[in-house]
């Protein structure tokens, strides 16, 4: 069964026009792609967070956690950097079974990168509901070069389906990292690839999309050109934006041109692409150059697609960009521009209702309010003390400190309402999820659930 992104949607209980998730869903509903649905929205459905408390701390888990937690009827799914995946019940997080899919790559064999001793699994899986089916993909260790594969599991029993080698021609696989999360459009899987940590060596940022049954890759290359190279895919961990098209939205890093003079790269960019990966429209600051030359990559942050067709783009420039979603503009093509704002990076997805977007700034999540007419960014509150991708559930905006609490955040003010220690953290752009009627969060390598006790 090949499902649409209508499809995806209707089943994480939201509809193709972009709704918020109807008021029949189960609580919490599914969560089975990174920001819960294609569109990355990060909004559960109908939760009672109310007088919250822990539930369950799961036992401490072979690796350390980056991705979200995902979670489909009763079970949660989470991934670690030895390259095992888990399922949990989520009643009590006891194992319902485990399964190593490789040998990760030691971190002292890569040229640079802050993930260590091992790199695994990094990004947030999917998981294929038609086909109870999970997606990951695993960075392993092969004779004496690693090399990024495909895995899909059955639900049920982690029994492995499909494992297939998904490196892009030309690779250079020790320079690449596989951060941006995984998510399904018309049957195939797709994702991107950056660079580790410190940019070094030289890689390309890539995405790239495979059938669910396994097949041939269908790749978009970022700087392609002969001496080009970065151009990073990887968003603070976010998925590929699937809209109600079924296009496919990301945005990219800085690359290696860093001259006005020299033709534009293709890099610190939002871009569009149709399902099988051909280029439709693009997004770049007039001052993309200067970017890429101060490491102030547009993609370190997802983009915020609206309802009502406009687009809400920011990363490492401290600058909020507001766009059409029916004509990006190519260089300078904005409507609108709010900055210097949020004081910081921002790292990762975004939680999006209405035309609010509160956005991952390190500094502070910060609640922006889109207007069409005229086009204009508003900042409407920041919070102090918490920073990661927000998510928004039982009436609070739910993020992850660095320092390793959850803080849930009064969606009006900003004001923390709700604080909850995780212990250690290792992600860098941390993010909780909601599910089975509760409200899930990694720690370094364990996975702690909340619930409410209204």
């Amino acid at each position: 069964m090949l499902l649409s992104a209508a499809g995806l949607l209707a089943m994480c209980g939201i509809a193709a026009t972009g709704s918020p998730p109807s008021a029949t869903a189960a609580a919490g509903g599914n969560w089975i792609v990174y920001h819960h649905d294609p569109a990355g929205r990060g909004v559960a459905g109908p939760i009672d967070l109310s007088r919250a408390r822990q539930s369950w701390v799961s036992p401490v888990l072979d690796g350390q956690l980056y991705g979200e937690p995902l979670v489909i009827g009763t079970t949660v799914v989470v991934a670690t950097e030895n390259d095992t995946v888990y399922a949990l019940r989520a009643r009590t997080g006891t194992v319902l079974w485990s399964t190593h899919v490789g040998t990760p790559v030691p971190a002292s064999n890569l040229p640079c990168g802050d993930i260590a001793p091992t790199v695994g699994i990094t990004s947030t899986p999917v998981i294929d509901p038609a086909r109870q089916e999970i997606f990951v993909v695993a960075d392993e260790q092969e004779a004496n070069a690693p090399v990024h594969q495909l895995v899909g599991l059955r639900l049920a029993s982690g029994k492995v389906l499909l494992r297939q080698d998904v490196d892009p021609p030309r690779i250079n696989t020790a320079a690449t990292l596989q951060r941006v999360a995984l998510t399904l459009d018309n049957g195939r899987v797709v994702f991107g690839y950056g660079g580790n940590y410190g940019d070094c060596s030289t890689y390309h940022g890539w995405v790239v999309s495979v059938p669910e049954t396994g097949g041939p890759l269908a790749t978009y290359e970022v700087d392609p050109a002969a001496g080009d190279d970065q151009g990073a895919v990887w968003m603070g961990g976010a998925a590929p934006v699937i809209d109600a098209a079924g296009n496919i939205w990301f945005a990219i890093g800085n690359g290696s041109v860093q001259s006005s003079g020299r033709p534009y790269d293709g890099s610190d960019s939002v871009v569009e692409l149709s399902s099988s990966l051909k280029l439709l429209q693009y997004f770049a600051p007039a001052g993309w150059a200067a970017d890429n030359a101060n490491d102030r990559d547009l993609g370190s942050g997802s983009p915020a697609l609206l309802t009502n067709g406009l687009v809400v783009q920011a990363g490492k420039s401290q600058t909020a960009y507001l766009l059409s979603q029916n004509k990006l503009g190519g260089i300078g093509g904005q409507l609108s521009v709010l900055g210097p704002f949020c004081g910081g990076n921002v790292d990762g997805g975004n939680a999006v209702v209405g035309n609010v977007v509160y956005m991952p700034c390190q500094s502070g999540v910060v609640a922006v309010r889109a207007q069409s007419s005229p086009p204009s960014l508003q900042v409407q509150w920041q919070a102090t003390g918490v920073g990661g991708p927000p998510i928004v559930a039982g009436g609070l905006v739910w993020a992850i400190s660095q320092g390793g609490t959850l803080v849930g955040l009064n969606q009006s003010s900003g004001s923390a309402t709700e604080r909850f220690s995780l212990g250690s953290l290792a992600n860098h752009f941390p993010t909780p999820s909601v599910g089975d009627g509760l409200l899930l969060a990694p720690g370094l390598d364990r996975v702690y659930a909340f619930s409410g006790q209204g």
